[in-house]
């Protein structure tokens, strides 16, 4: 009986063993497993951080080149003004008064048409442009989730 009691020991001994090794086997793993993941998302992340701070370059430089087109419109605007006085102030009769302010109507719709088109243009074009960083990482986390799946 002792013999038994013995065996019956080293039995529950060698499977408890077995049973700490495995668990021991096992969250190692898991540990691998979380650090490895853990990982991934710093990296994922940064090249966030790193899509996020291209967009708001190409978007400060695309405002500033939008800027320096708006001053040098208005600069223009300016000049076109004073030249329209001139011709104001050169005007003899009542007819040509009318003319002219016809034809600076005229101008000046076609101008703010023509400027207007062409700044919308511009301003879609600097959002997709600044946008194209942040897009190509939503579409690299959507790739992420699919494959996960």
């Amino acid at each position: 009986m002792a013999t038994a009691k013995k065996t019956a020991e080293t039995e529950y001994a060698a499977k408890a063993k077995e049973l700490a090794a495995d668990v021991q086997t096992r969250a190692k793993a898991a540990y691998d497993k979380g650090t490895e993941l853990t990982k991934d998302a710093v990296e994922f992340q940064k090249g966030n951080l790193e899509a996020l701070v291209e967009s708001g370059k190409i978007l400060a430089s695309g405002m500033q080149d939008m800027g320096r087109t708006y001053v040098e419109e208005a600069k223009s605007a300016a000049e076109t003004v004073q030249e329209d006085v001139k011709k104001f102030a050169a005007v003899k009769s009542p007819t040509e008064l009318f003319q002219l302010q016809g034809e600076i109507a005229r101008r000046n719709f076609d101008a703010l048409v023509s400027t207007t088109s062409k700044n919308t243009e511009a301003m879609l074009k600097l959002a997709n442009e600044a946008f194209a960083p942040v897009s190509n990482r939503m579409s690299l986390a959507a790739e992420k989730v699919r494959k996960a799946a």
